[in-house]
């Protein structure tokens, strides 16, 4: 369960006071000592309490004195780099409270003129609105056919985008088909090639033969067997 956020101002009941200072004096103590230990760091805490003549020093006196002449020996601008006195942090915190509240008031007054422009669009007349929640429904409505514009001219440019990849893949696909094409007629040539040097070699057997049997005449010793 989450712990309940602490309301930082003074404690006026005693007993509250007293047990509150125990608790976080403790806790104050562990968390230097956590420090000092996970980071190696020099670190010391003085706690001075009300009613208290000696103060509670961690870890012990003369190491606490070390670190504090230490710090001593810094120049004027480096001990005071990130220091923060009871009314700088005061300040700041009202800064930062002043920062959330115009927030908030933006993110209202943003909620205010949208429900105004839905109401418009429903039918409800602007007879009642100022000169200021005009100009401001004005802007708004402005800044939203920006949105629409823009959204717009996304979708026409991935639209283009697709249309350009779908020609890309036809163009290949095309280009694939004619290759397919082209190869089949080379090998058809090739193949009818083939068939024209065959059917010359045949002829030229044909002429060798008729020239070997030219010198015979009409008998043919091939044909008619030898002579008588």
């Amino acid at each position: 369960m989450a712990r309940k956020k602490v309301k930082l101002a003074w404690i006026a009941n005693d007993s509250s006071r007293k047990a509150t200072y125990k608790k976080r004096k403790k806790g104050l103590i562990k968390k230097v000592c956590e420090l000092s230990t996970l980071c190696d760091v020099n670190a010391c805490a003085v706690v001075y309490g009300p009613g208290e003549r000696q103060p509670d020093v961690w870890p012990w006196a003369g190491n606490a004195q070390h670190v504090v002449m230490r710090f001593k020996s810094l120049p004027e601008m480096e001990q005071s780099k990130k220091m923060m006195n009871q009314e700088a942090f005061l300040s700041q915190r009202m800064a930062k409270l002043n920062d959330q509240l115009k927030k908030q008031q933006r993110e209202i007054r943003q909620l205010e003129v949208t429900m105004l422009l839905h109401q418009c669009l429903s039918g409800k007349g602007l007879q009642e609105a100022s000169v200021n929640d005009l100009s401001e429904l004005m802007w708004v409505i402005e800044s939203e056919m920006k949105k629409v514009q823009e959204r717009v001219e996304f979708i026409q440019q991935e639209k283009g985008k697709r249309m350009l990849k779908m020609k890309e893949e036809e163009e290949g696909r095309t280009t694939t088909a004619l290759e397919e094409v082209v190869a089949m007629e080379m090998e058809a040539l090739q193949k009818q090639q083939w068939f024209m040097d065959v059917l010359n070699q045949q002829d030229h057997m044909v002429w060798c033969w008729e020239e070997m049997t030219q010198p015979f005449g009409d008998c043919n010793p091939w044909l008619d067997g030898p002579y008588p």
